[in-house]
């Protein structure tokens, strides 16, 4: 699995457009995360479909076209330095085929942050722009407004990346062993979802594969899982981290599945990462080269998820 890009780390004052690519934004925590970013002096703008809701479907962010344009126009716009999501949910995969991808790698890198839902774009950003992209709160999430650990991991990420080149996660092993590979992964669920799309990658081959969900039962877990084993997308993976497991069931219900799955691959495999839909989410850069050690619940960069501005 080739290493991607790095995009600029951020500068005070930089520019950052907060898009809504998936479900819709409470107004107030919006506002929040505004104030969040601003007391980070930068200055955020908002795209404006933000806060807008789908007619008929009203889990959407406002139509599958208005969500591409707000961020292919961040995207390509110069004057913005990152683009931030401000929310999950579901939409991504009804809107990533009306991006223009040939513009937006035209305009060339810059930071890209969101998870959950947010998964299907970091895969599309791996294949089509070949880009680093951010696995981190978002702007009008819970977390960001409210947890500090989770606000500190990312503003350190964003602004002095090579401090937090080593991510500590206090996790434990549930293979144990080390691993060297290049990050990818997400949200179990659009993992799965997007095999056979246009913006899929092959495979997890020589990558370090961080994996976390919400809100799923366990068989539909163990059916993810499969799915990913059946169709030879797990083959070749150096590692497994495994981050948060909200609203499912108790881990010690779900962790003998997770062994069962995922310990025939002989790679290490470390759990309670502490990344996803948890309180006090960790960044993690997906498409840096890395070292993962199972025993100890670190992940160490060869280099910084951000470079230096040219």
């Amino acid at each position: 699995m080739r290493e991607l890009v790095r995009p600029a780390r951020l500068a005070p004052g930089a520019r950052v457009a907060v898009v809504a690519p998936s479900g819709p934004v409470p107004e107030e925590r919006l506002q929040a995360g505004l104030d969040v970013l601003r007391g980070w002096d930068l200055d955020p703008v908002v795209a404006p479909h933000v806060l807008d809701r789908h007619d008929n479907f009203d889990y959407l962010a406002g139509t599958d076209a208005d969500r591409a344009a707000d961020l292919q126009a961040a995207w390509c716009d110069p004057a913005v330095d990152a683009v931030l999501c401000a929310r999950g949910g579901y939409g991504v995969q009804r809107m990533a085929d009306l991006l223009d991808w040939e513009a937006m790698r035209a305009a060339g890198p810059k930071v890209f942050v969101g998870f959950s839902d947010i998964t299907a774009l970091h895969e599309a950003f791996a294949t089509r722009l070949g880009l680093v992209t951010l696995h981190g709160p978002m702007a009008a999430g819970i977390d960001f407004i409210k947890n500090a650990r989770a606000q500190e991991h990312l503003r350190a990420t964003l602004f002095a990346p090579e401090t937090v080149r080593v991510i500590t996660s206090g996790g434990t092993p549930l293979v144990p062993g080390r691993a060297w590979g290049v990050t990818l992964g997400g949200c179990l669920a659009l993992l799965a979802a997007d095999l056979g799309t246009p913006h899929a990658r092959p495979g997890a081959r020589g990558g370090l594969l961080c994996l976390e969900d919400v809100g799923e039962e366990t068989y539909r877990i163990d059916r993810y899982l499969t799915q990913l084993l059946r169709s030879g997308w797990l083959d070749g993976v150096g590692g497994v981290l495994l981050g948060s497991w909200a609203q499912c069931e108790p881990y010690e219900r779900l962790r003998p599945l997770l062994a069962d799955r995922l310990g025939g691959l002989g790679v290490p495999v470390v759990e309670d990462f502490g990344f996803g839909h948890c309180e006090g989410a960790l960044t993690v850069p997906f498409g840096v080269p890395a070292e993962l050690d199972a025993d100890t619940g670190t992940l160490t960069l060869d280099r910084p998820a951000l470079c230096s501005p040219a």
